[in-house]
């Protein structure tokens, strides 16, 4: 009997794993957001990368558009004159936003745009902001992320192949790379989280250690701490991609920029 009953709860575990959290679809919102790549919730509206042209090119053409938390396009010109916007944070008043080689500031209020080289090599991805205001910022294209702090700037992390999403939680880094998901503590100490078959680009903190991480490809995973993922959303044999999420943890929606798509989706988080 004993064995029977071990046998069900096997065979009935991955089931209610899976069964464990889901998304519905909220909506979406019109088609003129023109390759929106990273979406950055700050209360009544949201601000989204598009990148327009092509995502590794000075072109010009890039910006950042403002949609209210409903999915009504406010502005889709609120930033002008980027070239390749992708991720995105916010710290006090400012704005910061990852372009190609170049970390930008705007001032939320004025809207006026600093622009600040960090390697002319460098292909800059993904921000995250710490408690303390300081930047990281994410280089897949030399495999590494750098740290900003004032007016001082270091490469804080290297070696990361494919390295693009970039979150801080507390004292820790998460980092997203080709294959894995990593936390990096203070003493920049790897620890991996989980693997990432098809890569990583978005990941919010959903509470007790759980994370959101998508690949751009078209995948929504659920993660635990023990490194278990559930897939919430699976779009990657359409046009819809899923890149950089934003979350709100009260809400409990996640905001998909789906890239070719053009536009903005958001899930309800079950």
């Amino acid at each position: 009997m004993m064995k029977k009953i071990a046998l069900l709860l096997l065979l009935a575990s991955p089931i209610a794993v899976l069964a464990q959290h889901s998304v519905q679809k909220l909506w979406q919102t019109d088609t003129t957001l023109n390759t929106p790549e990273s979406v950055l919730p700050a209360g009544k509206v949201m601000y989204v990368s598009l990148i327009s042209g092509n995502s590794n090119a000075k072109d010009g053409v890039g910006g950042v558009a403002k949609i209210s938390t409903e999915g009504k396009i406010i502005d889709t010109a609120f930033v002008t004159g980027l070239n390749a916007p992708k991720g995105m944070g916010i710290y006090k008043n400012t704005l910061y936003v990852a372009d190609l080689s170049e970390l930008v500031s705007v001032n939320l209020k004025t809207g006026a745009v600093t622009k600040k080289l960090v390697d002319e090599n460098a292909g800059l991805n993904d921000v995250t902001i710490d408690d303390k205001g300081a930047v990281y910022v994410s280089d897949p294209k030399n495999a590494r992320v750098f740290k900003f702090e004032g007016d001082k700037q270091e490469v804080y992390l290297t070696g990361l192949k494919g390295v693009n999403g970039v979150k801080s939680i507390g004292a820790d880094l998460y980092v997203l790379t080709s294959d894995a998901a990593y936390k990096a503590g203070a003493d920049k100490k790897l620890t991996k989280v989980c693997d990432l078959e098809h890569g990583g680009d978005g990941i919010e903190p959903v509470g007790n250690g759980d994370l959101l991480i998508t690949a751009w490809v078209g995948y929504l995973y659920y993660v635990t701490p023990d490194g278990k993922k559930q897939i919430l959303l699976d779009t990657h044999e359409g046009k819809s991609k899923t890149a950089d999420i934003g979350y709100d943890p009260k809400k409990r929606i996640i905001y998909v920029p789906t890239f070719f798509g053009n536009s903005v989706t958001a899930y309800k988080l079950n």
